[in-house]
């Protein structure tokens, strides 16, 4: 369940109890130090003493073991809980999946819990203890690491996105590229990829915000250090930048959906007509072979020694005279 648990002070990770509930009251013992501890999709038997221990809200707890939530923040009497969504982008199935990333903060203490892949939690720990100016300023600069990685990892995964839907779009409107079978599955999957993204990066725009004292939230949060603002700031406008991307794919993957479709209305169309004019050759010496079928006896050109060949000729002029008249209005 635990993954690690650290004391950290001054920036600097130090030697601590094993037990985390020792390490929380040696931190808070110390004043200038915070624990944090990282779980992996614990069970609610082994986050128990967890919730005890740090006075977690039961509500908060309920949510992160249960996961299947939505970006967002919440403020207790004890603690900070915020939930952030990353993605993972594979582009050979051309799927995007999303995990969990729940974050306690309270006075000298953070908790992450994290559910699903795609977390950076292992690489924003080395790195913040790799830059103790900046671990110093506490269980702020954790959760802004946190954030920050989240919302850089959705740049990289928006600009893979709008590479292969470029691909996408030269295939649709390629010669003759529109008209496969699986264009329009390939262009429906890549607008429900663009949704599950969109479901990861739209709601964190309001949580990000308050965190960074933005618009109408100004005063910003408890637990959060004022000096940390601006650095959240700077994750509120990547965050925009994010979903400003998303949005623009959205828009043009619906775009590209309706120009396929309107192709494939096009295609019928040509096609329609093609089998039309085919039809209309096809009814002529059908007509006139029909007509004389019949064994009229009072048919004077029955008894003409050329009425043959004239029947013939006749049939040949107008299937000529239809194919070019066809051809003349694009039908052919």
């Amino acid at each position: 369940m635990i993954v690690d648990c650290a004391i950290y002070r001054h920036g600097r990770r130090t030697e601590g109890p094993a037990d985390f509930s020792d390490a929380l009251d040696e931190a808070r013992a110390i004043g200038d130090a915070f624990v944090w501890i990282g779980l992996y999709e614990p069970t609610e038997d082994e986050f128990d003493l967890v919730t005890e221990e740090f006075s977690l809200h039961p509500l908060a707890v309920e949510d992160a073991l249960k996961a299947h939530q939505r970006p967002k923040l919440e403020v207790f009497d004890d603690s900070l809980f915020v939930v952030l969504k990353p993605v993972v982008y594979e582009p050979d199935s051309d799927s995007v999946t999303s995990g969990e990333l729940m974050i306690f903060m309270g006075d000298s203490f953070v908790v992450t819990v994290r559910h699903g892949e795609g977390a950076p939690l292992s690489a924003v720990r080395h790195r913040l203890e790799a830059e103790p100016d900046v671990l110093e300023h506490g269980p702020t600069a954790v959760l802004y690491s946190i954030a920050d990685a989240v919302v850089d990892h959705y740049l990289e995964v928006a600009a893979e996105l709008q590479t292969d839907l470029e691909v996408l779009e030269a295939e649709v409107f390629s010669p003759g590229g529109g008209g496969a079978r699986n264009t329009a599955s390939r262009i429906y999957r890549f607008k429900r990829q663009i949704l599950e993204f969109r479901r990861a990066s739209g709601p964190l725009a309001m949580p990000v915000a308050r965190l960074a004292g933005v618009g109408p939230f100004g005063r910003g949060v408890p637990f959060v250090n004022e000096s940390a603002q601006p650095y959240l700031r700077d994750v509120s406008d990547h965050l925009t930048r994010v979903n400003e991307s998303v949005e623009g794919l959205d828009r043009l993957v619906t775009d590209i959906l309706s120009a396929h479709l309107a192709q494939m209305s096009v295609r019928q169309n040509d096609d329609m007509r093609k089998i039309s004019a085919w039809a209309a050759m096809a009814a002529v010496p059908t007509m006139i072979a029909g007509i004389y079928g019949m064994n009229f006896d009072h048919m004077p050109e029955l008894h003409w020694e050329w009425t043959y060949p004239a029947v013939i000729l006749l049939m040949v002029a107008l299937e000529i005279g239809l194919f070019r008249l066809f051809k003349r209005r694009g039908w052919m």
